[in-house]
């Protein structure tokens, strides 16, 4: 365990799995859970062997999302923990099959309390002196996010601040500026044949981040990587297994290894 980095890495969409129960109520189609969750993450992130702790999950996000909060109540927010539509409009469920408040308690008690709780004990139990949240985001923003139309950057850094990782006025920032300023240095030095680096845009991070930064003291920072650097217009499968993920993987890797010695020498 000495020779590890003294990270946590949560990768928590990287998931495609439906319980027996869930599956004769989707709308959605195995194409359509893959597409709306984050592809090739848990191949990217998977640093099992490298890290002083990581967590990742089987279940999809559009089941349960575990980066929302547990307020407002499930089914009250389209885009909460238990969703109703994509991020582009679409239904989640069949008509009249949206989860009751019976499966909804089920669903929160099997897979998102439990990650949470692990992420906790995870921090406690090991040398975890810096935690990532880790994501992929599709190339332009969908029809009913904040920046629907745009092209987003390549890489995408949230620490809860500002654009500069910042703390916003009466917020509170989840890593310091130094840190994640630091960090989007290092990415720009490895992506730098183009592709733009940015803080807190187009997301902030999530709950995942906020929550156990204030459960924990511990830094979080969370990484959104932009899906063209790896998908190549061929089965998600073969994009799991291909070149650009295995690149890709030892690219980020490469990062955080460079930014954690970098503000620890």
């Amino acid at each position: 365990m000495n020779d590890r980095y003294p990270f946590l890495i949560s990768v928590p969409h990287g998931g495609t799995g439906v319980p027996e129960a869930v599956r004769p109520r989707l709308r959605l189609s195995d194409d359509d859970l893959r597409y709306y969750c984050d592809p090739a993450t848990r191949s990217i992130f998977g640093y099992r062997d490298r890290v002083a702790a990581y967590i990742d999950t089987t279940i999809s996000r559009m089941v349960v999302d575990l980066n929302r909060p547990p307020l407002p109540l499930p089914l009250h927010d389209p885009d909460g923990i238990i969703k109703t539509s994509t991020i582009d409009g679409r239904n989640v469920w069949l008509p009249g099959k949206v989860p009751d408040i019976n499966l909804v308690h089920s669903l929160l008690m099997a897979h998102y309390f439990p990650y949470h709780q692990q992420i906790d004990e995870l921090i406690d139990n090991h040398p975890v002196a810096i935690a990532f949240d880790c994501h992929s985001m599709l190339p332009q923003g969908s029809e009913r996010q904040t920046d629907a139309g745009k092209t987003r950057p390549h890489i995408c850094l949230g620490n809860n601040g500002d654009a500069h990782g910042r703390a916003r006025n009466s917020g509170i920032a989840t890593c310091s500026e130094e840190w994640i300023t630091t960090l989007a240095a290092v990415f720009r030095e490895e992506f730098s044949s183009g592709g733009r680096v940015a803080i807190n845009d187009p997301f902030p991070g999530g709950f995942i981040a906020n929550a156990h930064y204030w459960h924990k003291g511990i830094p979080w920072i969370q990484i959104e990587i932009n899906r063209s650097l790896y998908e190549t217009g061929t089965s998600y499968e073969d994009a799991e297994a291909g070149g650009p993920v295995v690149q890709l993987r030892e690219q980020v890797w490469n990062v955080l290894t460079t930014f954690w010695d970098r503000i620890t020498e």
